[in-house]
């Protein structure tokens, strides 16, 4: 399952060199538009063996760097089973792909490191979170962001109660079933809290099979969890749970019908203040500072002030590029109004530095960067 994290980020910031692939493209996940996304990826690797070939590599060099991303244009199983973009890197020494749950406008980088400013919305406040809906007929695992939603399928996660507890336990969980309001009725052994206190440790099995099937997706990183089901059960998982960033409130009742669209509508009403505060108190302290040398909406001073460590907070818009260089011995910075061989994305790199000093990056719409001059970035200072 190639799911993206925070960690996987930051990899791809550690790599430097001079040949780094970055493709970005948008996909579709059914319909007959799927057809073309091979198509559209193929255009892309022709892009990036050209600009390989334009900075004086052979081109038989060229196509060893994209041979592993070429094999994935004849992938059948890959391309039926694609979220809402594909983000893909290549280098010397590194091959990786990344389904994500969001669209991309097609890009194609060559520079000395891997481009990572479309995935920043990853570690900001239009982040992910995860959708946990529980039922004794069904788990789904959903991953979701601000404007998107993906159903996932983990194959170390049980998707029932009967497959969880295996077959001796099939026959006595028919003595049990729930009304339709969400409490418990028993049947047989004389319904009395003996059976419910059985039933309540099967559940707790159940659930603890879930929780550690989930582990390494969900204690990888500190991602909100909602949790959907009829409210009995969801102290239950609660009490299952050894990690997740389980959030507070969930989605009250039989999560069976509802569809991913109606989960991520009613998830995204409970975290959306969550995912605000701190991207509003940011915006809120930039404009307080504007206009002292505690904030800055020009790269000239935002890149070189990034590289040193000093950037607290810091808005970058999505979408855009700003080409151009930096010379950090000299701390020099140019702009360019078109790619010139050895640019970089001066945005990206602001945010690559941001992070890599343990600053806060918010990647927004251009409309929303806090600057009052239009600018595509906005920082808040240290110092």
């Amino acid at each position: 399952m190639d799911l993206l994290n925070r960690a996987d980020i930051r990899a791809l910031m550690g790599e430097r060199g001079n040949l780094c692939v970055s493709l970005y493209m948008p996909t579709h996940r059914a319909g007959a538009e799927t057809q073309q996304d091979p198509i559209r990826l193929k255009n892309l690797l022709r892009q990036a063996e050209e600009r390989l070939t334009e900075g004086g590599l052979r081109r038989a060099e060229a196509e060893k760097i994209l041979a592993a991303a070429h094999r994935t244009l004849g992938d059948a199983v890959f391309w039926q089973h694609q979220n809402d973009g594909l983000a893909v890197f290549a280098s010397p020494v590194t091959f990786r792909r990344y389904r994500v749950p969001f669209k991309f406008t097609e890009l194609v980088v060559v520079t000395d490191r891997f481009h990572i400013k479309p995935l920043l919305p990853l570690l900001s406040g239009d982040g992910r979170f995860w959708i946990l809906a529980l039922s004794q007929k069904l788990v789904r695992l959903l991953q979701g962001t601000r404007f998107s939603v993906s159903e996932l399928n983990p194959e170390s996660m049980p998707t029932s109660l009967a497959e969880a507890l295996g077959s001796e336990e099939r026959e006595r969980q028919l003595q049990f079933h729930v009304a339709a309001g969400g409490a418990p009725i028993f049947h047989g052994h004389g319904g009395g809290g003996t059976d419910e206190a059985v039933h309540k440790k099967d559940l707790l099995r159940y659930f603890k099979q879930i929780d550690k099937g989930l582990h390494d997706l969900l204690c990888v990183e500190r991602v909100p969890l909602v949790l959907a089901g009829v409210d009995y059960l969801l102290p239950i998982y609660r009490e299952a749970s050894t990690c997740g960033e389980l959030v507070e409130e969930g989605i009250a009742g039989n999560p069976d019908g509802l569809s991913a669209a109606d989960l991520h509508a009613a998830a995204w009403e409970i975290l959306e203040p969550h995912f605000s505060r701190e991207q509003e108190r940011a915006a809120a302290q930039y404009r307080e500072l504007a206009g002292t040398e505690r904030a800055a909406s020009d790269l000239q001073r935002i890149v070189p002030a990034a590289h040193a460590g000093r950037v607290d907070s810091l808005f970058v818009a999505v979408g855009v590029q700003q080409w151009g260089s930096f010379r950090p011995e000299a701390g020099d910075v140019s702009l360019h109004d078109e790619r010139q061989p050895g640019d970089q994305d001066l945005l990206d790199l602001a945010a690559v530095e941001t992070l890599a000093h343990s600053g806060n990056v918010y990647a927004v719409n251009r409309e929303r960067v806090p600057s009052a001059n239009g600018s595509a970035i906005a920082a808040v200072f240290r110092y």
